[in-house]
């Protein structure tokens, strides 16, 4: 027997889902977050949920937002279980379910009404996870790009925005000429310095209306950068199955996760925060080590293995990890070329960081997919370019089976890819999404060498040769020494 996820089920869960021990009643609202997705559900609401189930912040909840359609398609989803949401930890030695209940409302999906409750003072912490994407940066600058047609409009009609940067600069001032103290702006996005990266779009966007606004906002607005991590699967069928069929619940929009959070945050919050500090999250006084080890070790291994895997076939990470020569590949890539790159960080260990990286990577209960490991990539990935992202572009595997590439600029990289696999001019001519690697001399002739390993004696022999320490010569150039 199921029961409909909803306020009327909370004190009669099965013994196998835990509920929340404080009463929704109890809570008010502290944060906004915009961008109601997965991980924002199984990461900064989770941490919030347990510091609500010890009695302390319960004026921190959250209310939910965003602009976009799957915002909409996600609020008509949660409307109905009244904000609620299944967290399914995969642990492999076995499921464990919670109810997040530190959600208590959800904005319509309308930049006006956006704008009026954030203009509310009891909004303290506006939060997004907006996507790496979702930035505005000008790919050849690396600043805002004011001249994004989005931007363009809300500039031209600077009362009725329809970005969140539009939204926010709007509320901000609307808060100004009300005399309520500004909100910080948290981002919870997986980039670097991604609390730099929120105050230059909303500083940028205010500097295109009014310098002085802008200056107004760097003074008085507060972007903690930090450091998120937990591997968030996304929800499809099967996540909504194990919710029904193991523990007993309806869940429209539950979320799966590994059994593994980390959080570390710059202890920035001028009109206050949450006692995180209390349910594990790291408060420091500079988040950017912690960031680059992250960035590195765990989004570079991601990368690593992302195309090499799609290029052999392998659908699943944790199959991947199986795989001898994908394993002793990240392995070898991590110690000799990684590690040796990321700057000290007192107390922690970074080989240690590492082995729980490649177990998280190869939990089988995880379910996460090479494809998702590789959407995006012209996004998300731009700092880790590997040689074997020329043939994934390419929309097939070695074996003819095609895939779908996932990203924004797809058409742009399988035409340059298609021409440096067939020995093209692309060698030399490299898309703007690699930045200043595409006219880097070191980089391109590492680049055009390992095109022709993988051109001339597949994925699986050139990570081989790899690993084996004898990644210098082609077939081509064995032949022609014979």
């Amino acid at each position: 027997m199921t029961q409909q996820l909803n306020n009327t089920v909370l004190n009669s869960l099965p013994d196998t889902v835990q509920a929340p021990s404080y009463a929704r009643t109890d809570l008010s609202p502290g944060i906004l977050h915009i961008g109601v997705g997965n991980f924002h559900r199984a990461h900064q609401a989770m941490y919030l949920s347990k510091l609500f189930d010890r009695g302390i912040s319960l004026d921190w909840a959250i209310v939910g937002a965003g602009l976009k359609p799957y915002d909409k398609a996600m609020r008509d989803r949660l409307a109905p279980q009244d904000w609620l949401t299944t967290v399914v930890e995969l642990d492999p030695e076995g499921l464990n379910a919670q109810v997040c209940g530190a959600m208590i409302d959800f904005i319509d999906v309308d930049p006006a009404a956006l704008v009026d409750r954030l203009a509310e003072p009891d909004i303290r912490i506006v939060s997004l996870t907006i996507t790496e994407g979702g930035y505005f940066v000008d790919p050849n600058t690396g600043g805002f790009d004011e001249s994004h047609p989005e931007i363009r409009t809300d500039l031209s009609h600077p009362d009725a925005p329809e970005t969140v940067f539009g939204v926010l600069v709007a509320a901000l001032l609307r808060r100004r000429e009300r005399g309520i103290d500004p909100f910080t702006v948290m981002s919870c996005d997986n980039l670097p310095e991604n609390g730099h990266m929120a105050q230059q779009a909303v500083a940028g966007f205010a500097r295109a209306l009014s310098p002085e606004a802008a200056a107004w906002i760097e003074e008085n607005v507060a972007f903690p950068s930090g450091m998120v991590d937990c591997i968030t699967p996304a929800t499809g069928e099967r996540e909504r199955t194990i919710v029904r069929e193991q523990f007993g619940l309806e869940d429209a929009a539950p979320v799966v996760c590994e059994p593994f959070r980390q959080w570390v945050l710059e202890d920035t919050f001028p009109t206050g925060r949450p006692a995180l500090e209390k349910v594990g999250v790291e408060f420091v006084k500079d988040v950017a080590p912690y960031e680059l080890m992250k960035l590195r070790i765990l989004n570079g291994g991601h990368a690593a293995i992302a195309y090499p895997g799609a290029l052999l076939g392998h659908h699943f990470v944790h199959d991947a990890m199986t795989d001898p020569l994908i394993r002793a590949f990240l392995k070898k890539l991590e110690l000799e070329e990684i590690l040796p790159t990321v700057p000290e960080i007192p107390g922690v260990s970074f080989t240690a960081y590492l082995d729980k990286v490649i177990e998280r990577f190869s939990n089988p209960a995880v379910g996460d997919t090479v494809p998702r490991l590789c959407l995006d990539g012209s996004n998300r990935q731009p700092k880790f370019i590997l040689p074997a992202i020329q043939s994934y572009c390419l929309g097939h595997d070695e074996g003819g089976k095609a895939f779908v590439v996932e990203d924004e600029d797809a058409a742009l990289l399988k035409d340059w890819a298609m021409d440096v696999y067939e020995g093209g001019a692309g060698r030399q001519i490299m898309p703007d999404l690699f930045g200043v690697l595409g006219t880097d001399e070191t980089f391109l002739a590492a680049f055009r060498h390992a095109a022709e390993r993988i051109s001339a004696d597949g994925v699986a022999a050139t990570l081989k040769s790899y690993i084996d320490g004898g990644f210098g010569e082609t077939a081509t150039t064995r032949q022609a020494s014979a």
